[in-house]
Formats: structure tokens, C-alpha cells, sequence
């Protein structure tokens, strides 16, 4: 799946757009509940060495909140990682190359329910 993929299903099933609040980091993308504001996903661009590979050429990720339990079990699978820039206990990093999209839309409905 795609940050434009991810943008257009927030959109579509959540009426979020992607907000960009930092002018030094023009690929992070927020995506927040409405209201509260409280995100529930971050797409970034980073280089692949910051998620222990050996490449810097960079890639699309995706950090959701994620029961710690989950979290456990999908680093163990090719393309989840421990959170990369957040809390590593309650949140997981995709490398979106590499997971599926149904896990991808799954762990984002599960990460703004757990947000709300």
C-alpha cells in the first residue's frame, strides 16, 4: 500500500486529511481524530538504515498504536518493526513495501480505535 493509498482511505472512511506539521520534515504526515486531534497514524519517509537495514535509500512507513501483545507477534514477521521515533511498547512501524494491505488497513482501524 501507498502513502497516497493510506491518505485516500483516511479520507474516504474517516474524512481525515493528512496534516504535515513539521516545515523541516515535508514526507511526515499525521493522520488525527477530528476533535481531539490525537493522531492514530504517521507516514513517513525515511532512510531504510533507521530500521536496521543495510541500505539509506529511503522508504514509506507507517507507525500505528497497537496492543503490545500484537506487537510481540508481527515483529516477528518480515516488514514490522518496533516503533521507529515513538513509544515501542504500544506502537508498531510498518515498512509498507513489504506488508500486506489488509494488514495495513486493519492496523489502522485498530490503532484509531484504540486512540479515540
Amino acid at each position: 500500500m501507498t502513502r497516497e493509498e493510506i491518505f485516500t482511505y483516511a479520507r474516504e472512511y474517516f474524512g481525515v486529511e493528512p496534516d504535515y506539521p513539521w516545515d523541516s520534515e515535508p514526507d511526515y504526515a499525521v493522520l488525527r481524530h477530528p476533535k481531539s486531534k490525537k493522531w492514530f497514524a504517521l507516514v513517513m519517509r525515511v532512510p531504510r538504515s533507521r530500521l536496521g537495514l543495510e541500505s539509506d535509500e529511503p522508504a514509506d512507513i507507517l507507525n500505528v498504536k497497537c496492543d503490545p501483545v500484537l506487537i510481540g507477534s508481527l515483529i516477528l514477521k518480515d516488514g514490522y518493526f518496533r516503533a521507529y521515533h515513538m513509544s515501542k511498547e504500544h506502537w508498531i512501524t510498518l515498512l509498507l513495501e513489504r506488508v500486506p494491505d489488509g494488514d495495513v488497513i486493519s492496523l489502522i482501524n485498530m490503532s484509531r480505535d484504540m486512540t479515540k
